[in-house]
């Protein structure tokens, strides 16, 4: 088991994709700030935050729950892409690029909360 949530590839994951929000938002215009950027980063940065709550729980059903709560932040970050694409801020490709980036932390984030399941089971 890992000594720290930073050990966790599904947080460092996570933490390489909130730190490209953080750089592509950059290049939105200014009137977004406290609309889309701002909702972007709250939702990319909520995903490793939840992760690391959940660990340091330290039971499983609640690591499981702020989990739950990760993965839900991930598919809100996917419709704000989906916003950013619908106002001409990304390409249809970045668009993609970041869906696929989003759904690889989601499938990472679904097998940690399987890992959690069967510990839970198993003890």
């Amino acid at each position: 088991m890992s000594k720290n949530f930073k050990d966790l590839e599904v947080w460092k994951k996570g933490r390489e994709l909130r730190k490209e929000v953080s750089a592509i938002v950059k290049s939105f215009p200014i009137e977004e700030k406290y609309k889309l950027i701002d909702q972007m980063i709250r939702s990319s940065r909520s995903v490793t935050a939840n992760i690391a709550e959940g660990y340091g729980r330290f039971h499983y059903q609640e690591n499981i729950q702020f989990c739950r709560h990760s993965r839900g932040s991930l598919t809100e970050l996917q419709d704000h892409f989906t916003v950013a694409l619908d106002e001409g801020y990304i390409s249809t490709e970045t668009e993609n690029e970041f869906d696929n980036k989003i759904e690889e932390c989601i499938r990472m984030l679904n097998g940690y909360i399987r890992f959690l399941t069967n510990s839970k089971q198993s003890n």
